[in-house]
């Protein structure tokens, strides 16, 4: 009987992270449960997961730490199910002044939005014996000049073009793909009035939700024919000036 599959999601507790693991669950896969301090969320989202009939294991540990990152994987080698999927989700989206922005606030967020999903996947790769699929979560913003969140927009894209790296450096036994939404969850950066204003200018006049960006990784799982692509989950927004 084959063992069945594990599949390891950074900053799974909720948002878009929750949203993945459960897409995950559905398609019968073990799920190991990141998240940093989300604590109560991430027992919710585990109890979730369980009536889905997939074994759940949770880890906490702050990425932005090499040595974390290490003892995370650490766990993925006590776990009795095989490494296929890695999906780096895990990310935070301060504003900012790219005239002021600290050295320290600059790298907290490069060193957790596109370092450590590079550690992530150099140590998914050791372990994807048979092969695997990566998927790293960017945003529309990586392809725009959001002079409001520098070090996000800039760490976004350096990970859309670290994607297309390890695509080809991986291949052809693991697959490395992206997923830039666009306009989904309001965060508490944003007023209710230029959320509204936002998702306003929309071609399609609404904000994402949360399935409709899980059904892109329903896609690149089954889809074995797609590495090194991006795909824009964001109602047109990449069509605005």
């Amino acid at each position: 009987m084959e063992t069945q599959p594990l599949a390891l999601v950074t900053g799974a507790a909720h948002r878009l992270g929750k949203a993945f693991v459960l897409a995950l669950a559905r398609n019968g896969y073990a799920i190991l449960l990141h998240y940093r301090t989300s604590d109560v969320q991430a027992q919710n989202t585990a109890t979730q997961i369980r009536t889905l009939g997939v074994p759940v294991f949770l880890s906490q540990a702050d990425l932005s730490h090499p040595s974390q990152i290490s003892a995370l994987f650490s766990m993925v080698d006590r776990i009795p199910h095989p490494l296929k999927v890695l999906v780096n989700s895990a990310a935070i989206i301060p504003s900012g002044d790219a005239r002021t922005v600290s050295v320290s606030d600059w790298d907290a967020v490069l060193n957790l939005n596109l370092r450590a999903p590079f550690l992530c996947a150099q140590e998914a790769a050791k372990r994807m014996k048979d092969g695997g699929l990566i998927v790293n979560v960017t945003d529309v913003g990586a392809k725009k000049s959001w002079s409001h969140f520098p070090s996000y927009s800039v760490s976004k894209a350096g990970l859309e073009a670290l994607t297309k790296i390890l695509a080809r450096t991986l291949a052809p036994s693991i697959r490395v793909n992206a997923i830039a939404p666009g306009l989904v969850l309001q965060s508490d950066l944003i007023s209710k009035e230029e959320w509204d204003r936002l998702v306003e200018r929309l071609p399609l006049k609404r904000p994402a939700s949360v399935d409709e960006i899980a059904l892109a990784l329903d896609f690149l799982l089954k889809n074995e024919y797609v590495t090194g692509q991006t795909l824009v989950i964001d109602g047109g927004y990449s069509l605005l000036g």
